[in-house]
């Protein structure tokens, strides 16, 4: 989403979370504002067929389309929009239970945490066994000071053989288990992300800083290299970078990181924290 294991996430772990959520959405869309299976009789006995497009009610295709709508405002952060196109494909179909999971993370984008809460878990009642709500709801609980109660949704999301980014939940619920300082679950569930999912920034970064921790600077250098080799880069990723450098004694390696520190983010806390030589802050 590359702080020390700590509660407090940096604003482009949150944009990343953000944007993967929204993905997530847009990805079973289809599938979970199709109708159900139907039966119809044949030779004398009943057989379970599956539904199309053109099994839907007008007010279910009116639903669908209003909600690709507020997952596409969604995804630009227009939010407020975003929920009157929600409102709109409620009053379509009340029973929706994509449009809640939706509103909540709008609400939770809007730190209208409550009204969160109450979307997310209309959500799961509706299909208690969607890995994607899931997973949402479990992220929810862990960004509002309820880190623990958030595992057992991750850990429900992983358990759905229909869960097409189990990467995201083990990513979360790593994040999260630090937020608690279960390092060694941390450990466990980034390191199986990271089989998933090797291109993720977060969960290198997060790697990169439990490998630093345990003093295993090469294994650290390995996964925070990962990450500057993307385009989300950011100030903890090079102090990161730099105090890895540092213990394993390359001091070219090292300033040529502090130079693009300072160009870069030469306002920021961690170029301040290397000014002052917090090491081992």
């Amino acid at each position: 989403m590359i702080e020390k294991a700590s509660s407090k996430l940096g604003s482009w772990q949150g944009r990343l979370v953000f944007a993967a959520a929204a993905l997530s959405l847009l990805a079973g869309l289809s599938a979970c504002t199709s109708p159900p299976l139907s039966s119809s009789d044949s030779e004398g006995g009943s057989r379970r067929e599956l539904a199309t497009s053109s099994d839907q009610t007008e007010a279910q295709r009116r639903a669908g389309i209003r909600l690709q709508l507020a997952v596409g405002y969604y995804e630009q952060h227009q939010l407020e929009v975003a929920l009157d196109e929600i409102k709109q494909a409620l009053a379509a179909d009340p029973e929706l239970a994509d449009a809640y999971s939706v509103r909540g993370l709008i609400y939770m984008g809007m730190s209208e945490n409550r009204l969160a809460d109450d979307n997310f878990q209309r959500a799961l009642r509706l299909s208690p066994n969607n890995p994607d709500y899931a997973n949402n709801y479990g992220w929810f609980l862990c960004q509002n000071g309820r880190a623990k109660e958030s595992i057992v949704h991750f850990e429900t999301a992983l358990k759905s053989r229909n869960y097409q980014s189990p990467a995201k939940a083990l990513t979360n619920a790593g994040v999260c288990s630090l937020k608690f300082n279960d390092t060694v679950a941390a450990q466990r569930y980034l390191s199986q992300a990271f089989q998933f999912d090797a291109s993720n920034p977060l969960t290198n970064a997060k790697l990169a800083q439990l490998a630093y921790d345990r003093n295993d600077y090469e294994r650290a250098r390995f996964y925070i290299g990962l990450v500057l080799k993307t385009d989300v880069q950011n100030a903890e990723a090079l102090w990161t970078a730099i105090k890895v450098e540092r213990k394993l004694g390359d001091t070219a390696a090292e300033a040529s990181l502090v130079t693009q520190l300072r160009r870069r983010f030469g306002g920021s806390p961690e170029f301040a924290a290397y000014q002052r030589g917090a090491f081992n802050e």
